[in-house]
């Protein structure tokens, strides 16, 4: 039961993760406006990884999509990057973990097919969450760079000093996301443990022997295995034909003895 719930439990985490992952990417409040020192302002500036928006004190708000690709900087489309191959990746973990769930009987599945799947979604969870932490974490160093630079260049009293930016809603609901499907990736590894069958752990290894049994017997002793030959089909004169004595023992020992 304990596996079970511990597979259901890390489904459900890493569920929230990749949905959280995407609710992230699509949001538009990557970065935000920083307004310590113009608190009263006409506009408010908030830009996402798809496209830059501006509210007006009225209420009016407009957006505009980023039309090029390679005008961006290379660390803002790394950061587009790994947050869609996180998605992709936990979209295909949620996939695969359906059909590993062990309270999901689909035709004649074995438990160990189960565990592997298991475990490959886990896997798959854990990249997932990854992507997204660095991805996040890549775009919030590049704030911090951009606000101290803009906050040099004001110290420094130049005039045409750019609009600075601070962290926006986005990063943290990525960076909550990145963790959860993280946590829910190490769950699913941990009960594809559980999952396993006592019997695979331990596979005990026969040999049978090939060819002919062949049983050997010294002295007086005859052995009956059920496969030694006729003795009446053997060449020369076998065990019961040597020659007695009147008492009915052998007064020498036959090379037929240790046959």
């Amino acid at each position: 039961m304990s596996t079970t719930i511990c597979q259901v439990m890390g489904f459900l985490v890493s569920s929230l993760g990749v949905g959280g992952s995407i609710m992230a990417t699509a949001m538009d409040t990557w970065s935000t406006q920083d307004l310590y020192d113009n608190p009263v302002t006409a506009v408010f500036q908030y830009q996402g990884l798809w496209r830059s928006c501006v509210r007006q004190s009225s209420g009016f708000t407009e957006c505009r999509p980023y039309f090029t690709i390679l005008g961006l900087p290379a660390m803002f489309q790394a950061v587009r990057a790994l947050m869609i191959v996180g998605i992709v990746l936990g979209l295909l973990g949620l996939f695969v973990c359906i059909f590993a769930l062990k309270c999901i009987r689909i035709g004649s599945m074995e438990d160990t097919a189960k565990a592997n799947m298991t475990l490959t979604s886990g896997i798959m969870f854990i990249v997932a969450g990854l992507c997204a932490i660095t991805g996040v974490s890549v775009f919030a160093n590049m704030l911090v760079t951009n606000f101290w630079m803009s906050t040099t260049n004001m110290y420094q009293g130049m005039q045409n000093v750019q609009n600075r930016y601070t962290f926006g809603s986005a990063l943290f609901v990525g960076w909550v996301a990145g963790g959860l499907a993280l946590v829910g990736g190490i769950m699913m590894c941990l009960a594809c443990k559980g999952l396993v069958p006592e019997e695979s752990r331990y596979k005990a290894v026969s040999y049978n022997a090939s060819g002919r049994n062949i049983s050997y017997r010294t002295g007086p002793y005859k052995g009956g295995s059920g496969y030694e030959a006729d003795p009446r089909t053997r060449k020369g004169v076998g065990y019961e034909d040597a020659p007695r004595s009147e008492d009915g023992r052998r007064p020498y020992p036959s090379k037929y003895d240790y046959v």
